[in-house]
């Protein structure tokens, strides 16, 4: 039988070795893969915490600022800002209002409605 093993091709002898090596760097890739996608998760996670913090904080910067301007546009706050800077603005005079009347749609919808154009008007 020692003869026999000598005749063995070089092949034969290593290729359980082989085999059990490749399965050995299967298993290790597979490993590494898995601790690789777990940091991702990891990392991704963070920044998705980071985002929704930074959403947050602009949501109530945007609020403030919705609520600051509207007493920015309140009419007290407005006169009250007039009469800082010597504006001299006072209301108005009723003689100095002109009310345009509101249009009326015809009650027939199949009339035709007529304008007058520029050049006619001049």
């Amino acid at each position: 039988m020692a003869g026999n093993r000598k005749s063995q091709s070089a092949s034969i002898r290593f290729d359980p070795a082989l085999k059990a090596l490749f399965l050995c760097l299967l298993i290790a890739g597979a490993a590494v893969g898995y601790v690789w996608q777990k940091g991702q998760i990891i990392q991704l996670g963070k920044q998705i915490g980071s985002a929704e913090n930074r959403l947050n904080q602009l949501r109530s910067d945007n609020e403030r600022l919705a609520n600051q301007l509207s007493v920015l546009r309140s009419p007290v706050m407005l006169d009250e800002r007039a009469r800082q800077l010597n504006l001299g603005l006072v209301p108005a005079q009723p003689s100095q209002i002109f009310r345009l009347p509101e249009w009326m749609l015809p009650e027939n919808k199949n009339q035709s409605h007529q304008f007058v154009s520029r050049s006619m008007m001049n």
